[in-house]
């Protein structure tokens, strides 16, 4: 197979990869610079798990409906189903895997465990990575947000309404402890 074709930007050629050619991609994993081999349509989701080793990140539907594939791309929370290995690039992937500091949980982990917010786990991990994304864009959400947000991932198992209480534990205490933080600066 041709390596160029026309019709690139500006009329360039632009590099063609052919079917079976594995390419090696460098990436930031959860603050990590990470390398490996992906063939031209390989998915992120299996790239992160099957080459990397970021298992959190699981496949359900592949067609970016369910949210199990939930990552964050350069900050923003991403199905990683729908996006090709040879898109990340030199870019930031954060996976469930980074989302605890070195030892522990992170607060929304914690909360999720406070709350009973999962069952047998499988779209926990997607949850997780949109819920941090949501409560840094939106920090006192609603529980009406959190249900609309909430709404592009299937969970069979938790009926939803300890997921919601988790997030609103999490926007209710971080914003109790920037107020405490505020009058000790104050004083």
């Amino acid at each position: 197979m041709s390596k160029t074709t026309k019709g690139a930007e500006f009329g360039k050629p632009a590099e063609v990869m052919g079917r079976h050619e594995r390419r090696r991609i460098t990436l930031t994993l959860n603050g990590r610079e990470r390398s490996g081999y992906c063939e031209p349509r390989e998915l992120l989701s299996d790239f992160l798990r099957h080459e990397l080793g970021a298992t959190g990140t699981h496949v359900g539907c592949e067609h970016g409906v369910c949210g199990a594939c939930t990552v964050r791309v350069d900050g923003v929370a991403a199905r990683s189903c729908l996006m090709l290995a040879v898109q990340s690039e030199d870019r930031a992937i954060d996976t469930v895997e980074g989302l605890a500091p070195s030892e522990g949980l992170s607060d929304l982990q914690e909360a999720f465990r406070r709350h009973h917010a999962l069952q047998c786990g499988f779209c926990t991990a997607g949850i997780l990575m949109s819920c941090a994304d949501y409560l840094e864009r939106v920090p006192q959400p609603t529980e009406a947000q959190v249900r609309d947000m909430l709404s592009g991932h299937l969970c069979r198992c938790t009926g939803y309404t300890p997921i919601v209480a988790a997030v609103l534990d999490v926007a209710a205490r971080r914003a109790a402890a920037g107020v405490a933080s505020e009058e000790a600066c104050d004083a």
